[in-house]
C-alpha cells in the first residue's frame, strides 16, 4: 500500500479511493472564467483540480479562484520556484513541479520548506518530452526505465531536505513505455502514483489510450489517483474516468449499461434500443447493472448478473432479472417496461 497524502480534504494513496483529476484550459488569471470551468468540472465529478501558473499574474489568481470553488486546487509551475511560493502564500493545496527544471538545490529546498510549513504536498511530474539528457543518453530514449529513475531521482533530492508529502506521475504518450515506468515506480518506491498517458489526443483515440494505460494499471492494483487527458472540453475528461473506473471495478456509481454486439439471431433493432436506454438511464444515480440482449440465447441466461434486462424477440421480448423472467413483453414496449422496472429497484 502506498503512503496517504492529503490534497485539501481530498485523501490520494494508502488504501483511498482512485480519486479523478483535470486541468483548466482557461487563462489562470482570468479568474472568472477558471471559477466558472471549475464548478462545472465540479458537476461532472472531478475531485481535484489543476491550474497552470505560468507566470505571476496566475500565481496571484490562485487565492481568488480558491476562495470560489468547493475542491481542491492544484498549481503546475515550471522553471521559476517563485511561483511556487506565491501560490503556497495564495493557499494552493498541491505544488505539481519537476524539481530538474527550478534551478539549483537551493530552489527546490525552498519550495520543499515552504510547503512542508503549509502542510501541502508535492507532485513530481516527469514527461517523456522533458526527460534529462544524461538519461536519455543512458537509456537510448525515453524508456520506462528513464522515466522511472528520473522520478526516483527527484523524489531523492525532496527527502534530502526532509519532505516525504510526495505523489509522483511519469507520464509518456507511449502506453506501454508509461504502463511500464509506473510498473516500476509501483516497486520501487511508496509514493502514491497520479495515473496518465499524456498528449493522449481527440477522444477517439485518447479514450482507447487512456483505458488501456490508465485501465491496465488499476486493474493490476496500482494507481492512487488519475486524469484522462484529452484534447477537449476538460468535462469530458471526468466522464472518461468514471468510466474507466467504472470498468476496473473500482467504482460503482450511477448504472452499468451491457448490451450484446448483435448477431444473425437478433430479430429486433438492438442498436437503437441500446442507445434509447442508455440516453434515458443518464440521470439515474442508482448503481445498478442493466442489460440489453438481442436474443434469448444472450438474453437472462448470459447477462444472469444483470439486477435487470430486456431480451429481444420475434414481436415480443423479455423481461429479466438476476437471469429470472419477468415476464414477456410487446417489442414495442421493451424500453419502457424496463425503466418501469428500473424504478422499483
Amino acid at each position: 500500500m502506498t503512503k496517504k497524502i492529503m490534497v485539501g480534504a481530498v485523501p490520494v494513496g494508502g488504501g483511498a479511493p482512485v480519486s479523478i483529476q483535470s486541468m483548466c484550459s482557461t487563462k489562470t488569471d482570468d479568474v472568472s472564467a477558471t471559477v466558472d470551468q471549475i464548478l462545472r468540472l465540479e458537476e461532472a465529478g472531478c475531485e481535484i483540480v489543476r491550474v497552470a501558473v505560468p507566470d505571476m499574474a496566475a500565481a496571484r489568481a490562485v487565492g481568488p479562484i480558491r476562495s470560489r470553488i468547493h475542491i481542491p486546487l492544484v498549481a503546475d509551475i515550471h522553471f521559476d520556484y517563485k511561483l511556487a511560493l506565491e501560490c503556497v502564500t495564495q493557499g494552493i493545496d498541491k505544488i505539481r513541479i519537476n524539481p530538474g527544471n527550478i534551478g539549483g538545490e537551493d530552489r527546490v529546498q525552498a519550495v520543499a520548506e515552504a510547503c512542508r510549513r503549509a502542510g501541502i504536498p508535492i507532485r513530481i511530474g516527469v514527461n517523456g518530452g522533458s526527460l534529462e539528457k544524461e538519461l536519455l543518453k543512458k537509456y537510448g530514449g525515453a524508456t520506462s526505465e528513464a522515466l522511472a529513475e528520473s522520478a526516483l531521482g527527484h523524489a531523492a533530492l525532496l527527502e534530502k531536505f526532509d519532505f516525504t508529502d510526495i505523489c509522483i506521475s511519469v507520464k509518456c504518450s507511449s502506453v506501454p513505455v508509461t504502463m511500464g515506468a509506473y510498473q516500476l515506480l509501483s516497486q520501487r518506491c511508496p509514493y502514491p502514483l497520479h495515473l496518465g498517458v499524456t498528449e493522449a489526443g481527440t477522444p477517439g483515440m485518447g479514450v482507447i489510450k487512456s483505458a488501456m494505460g490508465i485501465g491496465g494499471l488499476l486493474c493490476l492494483g496500482i494507481g492512487d489517483t488519475l486524469r484522462v487527458t484529452l484534447t477537449a472540453d476538460p468535462v469530458e475528461e471526468i466522464g472518461a474516468a468514471k468510466k474507466i473506473l467504472l470498468a476496473a471495478g473500482l467504482r460503482q456509481e450511477g448504472p452499468n449499461l451491457i448490451s450484446c454486439p448483435t448477431c444473425g439471431r437478433t430479430n429486433i433493432d438492438l442498436i437503437p434500443m441500446a442507445q434509447e436506454v442508455e440516453r434515458r438511464l443518464a440521470g439515474c444515480t442508482k448503481p445498478i447493472t442493466v442489460a440489453v440482449m438481442g436474443c434469448a440465447v444472450n438474453g437472462p441466461g448470459e447477462a444472469a448478473a444483470a439486477d435487470v434486462g430486456i431480451a429481444g424477440g420475434k414481436g415480443e421480448g423479455l423481461l429479466f432479472a438476476k437471469g429470472v423472467i419477468l415476464r414477456k413483453v410487446p417489442q414495442e414496449q421493451l424500453v419502457d417496461a424496463l425503466m418501469e422496472e428500473i424504478g422499483k429497484l
